[in-house]
């Protein structure tokens, strides 16, 4: 039944599709649960603040470094598949040392920091590269939104299955890790494509306009969402010690984490049909109109209600379009490798100042300004994005388009046939055979049609 669903309502059924939705969920779920394993284990242990900071530059590096490294390292291989399988063996081995590292003792959480930094860092490139050389383009945004709605669910269960208890945690990290590989070994599989253009440099690539006009925003908006995070929590908790009625940051959270597995799967089939550079000035401008809100309304819990409906939309969106979709779009058929190791670093580089300085920002700015400043920049990110081109082909859109247009054309066409045919066919009971064969007759042009288009 989900099989005729996928196929029915987003026309994907494919081999890889399948393979692409298991592969990009289980590395989307297994850094969710790493990076809870490390915030866990640093309150365990109680560790100091330059420890933590230590602890999370390690990670962090590791993830970005390991990246570009991952991704040079990929094209030069070629075989995406036999790359991504020895990756995901050295995940299942870095889950499974981590169960037998001693989290009390401060240089094995370094080490564990490290290793599961380059896990994830040093395949992911190639594994977003993999999806979008096996997805067709018209389908990738509705795969996405499908790939991330599972992952928030996946990671809703193993949370509330976990409850912060390191050593399950661990182990589901394993597991998990297990079973990617499986799915990996089991229905992994990609042709080399020898005429396939070679790989750009690092250098070539920043000084394409195309991806500096989608990256320039993401990293505004990274940066600036992340930041602002600890100033949110703890303008609620003052909201909370004053009021008895507000909820607490978790449940807004809560909240948030369900519209944006919803909205990534209607971003995405919206992504798929006006295209990613609509759909983000879109999440832009409704972010900007959050903050704004919340810059009026700072201690209005209706203004926090508000912004965290916008703030779940927007992210659905941005996920789809920043995460899985436009990078391998921009690299236009060579290999995408290096442009993800690119895109996503912003994604990664905020965390890691939320996670170290971000604390220090809020109690250094005043509240009282940050929100409309955080609109202004949200809504100067735009204007880079008015010039970024559209990465989803104008003729997918126009024969999109063109196809539904025919379609109810032609169900409106069956309509009034069926009307005029039921007067006759009291009078002459003969009109229902003649009924029948027009019908047969528009059922087979029909399907022309759909081959056609």
């Amino acid at each position: 039944m989900f099989g005729e669903m996928l196929s029915d309502k987003f026309r994907i059924t494919t081999r890889n599709t399948v393979t692409n939705i298991v592969l990009v969920t289980n590395a989307f779920v297994w850094y969710f649960l790493a990076i809870n394993i490390l915030i866990d284990t640093s309150k365990v242990i109680a560790m100091d603040h330059f420890s933590t900071l230590i602890m999370w530059s390690v990670h962090f590096a590791g993830i970005v470094f390991s990246a570009l490294a991952g991704a040079s390292l990929a094209n030069k291989l070629g075989d995406r598949t036999r790359f991504l399988t020895l990756w995901m063996l050295f995940g299942v081995v870095s889950s499974v040392g981590s169960l037998v590292l001693d989290i009390t003792y401060i240089p094995s959480v370094m080490a564990m920091s490290l290793l599961l930094g380059v896990s994830l860092g040093l395949g992911m490139p190639s594994c977003m590269g993999y999806f979008t050389d096996t997805m067709k383009i018209e389908n990738r945004g509705r795969s996405a939104g499908i790939m991330i709605l599972l992952s928030a669910v996946i990671m809703a269960v193993f949370r509330a299955i976990a409850a912060e208890n390191i050593i399950l945690e661990t182990s589901i990290l394993s597991g998990w890790r297990i079973f990617g590989l499986i799915a990996l070994l089991l229905l992994g599989s990609m042709k080399k494509n020898p005429e396939k253009p070679k790989a750009l440099s690092y250098k070539s690539l920043l000084n394409q306009r195309g991806f500096l006009l989608y990256l320039v925003p993401w990293l505004m908006f990274s940066l600036i969402t992340y930041l602002t995070i600890p100033i949110q929590e703890r303008i609620i908790e003052t909201m909370q010690a004053q009021m008895a009625n507000v909820p607490g940051v978790e449940f807004l959270r809560g909240i948030e984490n369900v519209l944006t597995g919803v909205f990534a799967i209607v971003g995405g089939l919206l992504t798929d049909i006006v295209g990613r550079k609509r759909m983000a000035i879109v999440g832009f401008a409704m972010l900007g109109l959050g903050y704004s809100v919340l810059g009026i309304y700072t201690e209005n819990i209706l203004g926090w209600y508000f912004y965290t409906v916008v703030d779940g939309v927007a992210w659905g969106i941005f996920f789809v379009i920043f995460v899985v979709t436009v990078w391998g779009e921009l690299s236009d058929h060579a290999p995408s490798d290096k442009y993800y190791a690119i895109g996503v670093a912003p994604f990664f580089i905020s965390k890691y100042l939320q996670f170290t300085i971000g604390n220090d920002i809020a109690n250094a700015v005043p509240t009282s300004a940050i929100f409309s400043f955080t609109a202004f920049f949200l809504f100067l990110a735009v204007l880079p994005l008015v010039y970024a081109p559209e990465t989803l082909p104008e003729k997918t859109m126009k024969d999109r388009e063109l196809k539904k247009y025919i379609e109810k054309a032609q169900k409106e066409a069956a309509k009034a046939q069926k009307k005029e045919a039921e007067p006759t066919q009291r009078e002459n009971g003969d009109t229902e055979v003649e009924f029948e064969a027009n019908q047969k007759d528009y059922e087979e042009k029909l399907k022309e049609a759909e081959k056609y288009y």
